[in-house]
């Protein structure tokens, strides 16, 4: 298996061969190798959450409603009714995780999440829309319970568990049942909270349960004689923030197995490791060394990838819809342009010239 290093020394020597994309042509061909070992259509969803950053705002590295744009986009030419969706991501909103399983099993019959890393949060709940989850020894999913970004006294943000929004309002009305004298010391902490907030955390809490006992019944359970009470037992355990008391929590894959959820090995086959890690390393390379903070991206070569804008000169990556046939066996993938949103006019003519 090409190591990171080594991947990173082949990228350097396109470099020094004057390549104008190094980092596209070395992860794409890790790409269209995944499509040649299985046959399957391949989807990396990737996301520079692990990496060091310069001040990335969240909302671009995560789950976002803008996402299922580039779904659409990198299911251009795509004819294969089978997936593997390669997740790399801290998670985000349900909504628009749930819109994306919604878009993906529309149009394939089977699919398999490779995680490389780690899927966290709501990029964990799409992988429990899987019929199957293909993860190494040192891969994670996260719990499903959902986040609450609630403002501080001093003008900035925090996340909170939207399961410890309810325990608290439920500790207080105990407590000032008990004695009204404590209503004195939780009055001034629930007023920072808004009136409906009991509810959105009451509705978000039962709303990632019920998708992911959802999913999990309707493919990777199917056919099961027990397929609602796995997964009505997994989806609980996953959603619930008592049992992992941190959202951050990893989850490694013999803790899933034996909460009956269906986990391959990666290591079971040699070859799709090497693959797979290598398309991983690839893209942190990328991501490491230009502007790109999310990849969407296919098996033949069609991406939508969200860059910091301070870094699309300097990294001088051609602007426009891609448009190329899928490489064929033993050649070097097609390195078509890839399609920046965000945009104006006056930004892409500038990059053209460059």
């Amino acid at each position: 298996m090409p190591s990171w290093g080594k991947i990173g020394f082949s990228i350097h020597e396109l470099i020094q061969q004057r390549d104008k994309q190094p980092h596209d042509r070395v992860r794409r061909g890790y790409l269209v190798a995944a499509r040649q070992k299985t046959g399957r259509a391949v989807i990396l969803y990737a996301t520079k959450w692990t990496l060091p950053d310069q001040g990335t705002p969240p909302q671009m590295l995560s789950i976002g409603s803008g996402d299922l744009q580039g779904f659409m986009e990198v299911m251009h030419g795509v004819k294969e009714d089978k997936l593997d969706l390669i997740l790399h991501s801290p998670g985000g909103g349900i909504d628009a995780a749930a819109a994306i399983v919604d878009y993906l099993r529309k149009k394939f019959t089977h699919i398999r999440a490779i995680v490389p890393s780690a899927a966290m949060s709501a990029a964990g709940m799409i992988a429990c829309a899987c019929d199957e989850i293909v993860m190494g020894k040192h891969s994670f999913l996260g719990p499903s319970d959902p986040q609450f970004n609630l403002p501080t006294p001093l003008g900035g943000y925090r996340q909170v568990a939207a399961q410890s929004i309810i325990e608290q309002f439920e500790r207080a009305r105990r407590e000032c049942l008990a004695d009204q004298r404590n209503l004195a010391v939780w009055a001034p902490i629930l007023s920072q909270y808004g009136p409906d907030l009991l509810v959105q955390a009451d509705r978000a809490s039962k709303l990632s349960r019920e998708l992911v006992q959802q999913w999990l019944s309707r493919y990777m359970f199917k056919g099961d004689a027990d397929a609602d009470t796995k997964a009505a037992t997994a989806a609980t355990w996953l959603s619930s923030h008592e049992n992992f008391n941190s959202h951050g929590r990893h989850i490694n894959r013999d803790e899933l197995r034996a909460k009956g959820l269906k986990i391959v090995d990666l290591e079971a086959d040699e070859e799709e490791q090497d693959i797979f890690l290598s398309v991983f390393h690839a893209t942190t390379h990328t991501m490491t060394d230009t502007g790109a903070v999310k990849i969407i991206e296919n098996h033949l070569g069609r991406a939508f990838i969200n860059q910091m804008q301070s870094m699309l000169v300097q990294a001088g990556v051609p602007v426009g819809v891609p448009n190329q046939p899928a490489p064929g066996p033993g050649r070097a993938p097609a390195v078509p342009p890839v399609f920046q949103p965000g945009l104006n006019r006056a930004q892409r003519r500038e990059l053209k010239g460059k």
